[in-house]
């Protein structure tokens, strides 16, 4: 239960409805970090932009990558509530539960190659709030591994957008029980 409240169909603004009717019409339901969102028509929109530009668009990196992506940042905040969330979505694009319990177990436990295995450590340790200490050569190890400067950037814009809704979602309270 949110800490504020959070506006129903009803109370948002037109432009909102229109995006949050088809989810209505599918799930039957509005999930708080939609209605969290929804209290500010700017904040939306720049957050949906970023949802659809950066994890539903085919870009550079593989929804496994960006879904990993997802499941540890938001382990790494503590949003359970993301977590959730994105249980469910990568299930949606096909990881197994399997695929999704060895991601929350860590970099580490998930099957997969080195190349993707440093590229995830690299995330987490820039989701960090001490990624100012960050160097060149973190990125030239990166770059070592195979990953060109526009994966990197792309793995690095998923990244800050989980510790961005991760903390929306953590400071209001949301998928907390009352």
């Amino acid at each position: 239960m949110a800490y504020i409240d959070l506006p129903e169909f009803e109370q948002m603004s037109p432009s909102i409805q229109e995006k949050a009717r088809p989810i209505l019409e599918k799930t039957g339901t509005l999930g708080e970090i939609f209605k969290l969102l929804a209290l500010d028509e700017n904040i939306y929109n720049a957050t949906d932009a970023m949802v659809q530009n950066y994890l539903l668009k085919q870009t550079h990196l593989p929804y496994f990558i960006k879904e990993a992506i997802a499941l540890l940042i938001s382990k790494e905040n503590s949003c359970t509530m993301c977590v959730d969330v994105h249980k469910n979505i990568a299930k949606m694009l096909g990881l197994s539960h399997e695929q999704i319990e060895k991601i929350l177990q860590g970099v580490d436990a998930i099957d997969a190659d080195e190349k993707t295995k440093a590229l995830l450590r690299f995330c987490i340790r820039a989701s960090k709030k001490d990624n100012y200490k960050m160097t060149k050569e973190d990125i030239e190890a990166i770059k070592a591994y195979g990953w060109s400067d526009n994966e990197i950037l792309e793995a690095v814009a998923i990244t800050g957008y989980f510790n961005y809704i991760n903390t929306l979602s953590n400071v209001f309270g949301l998928g907390k029980e009352a």
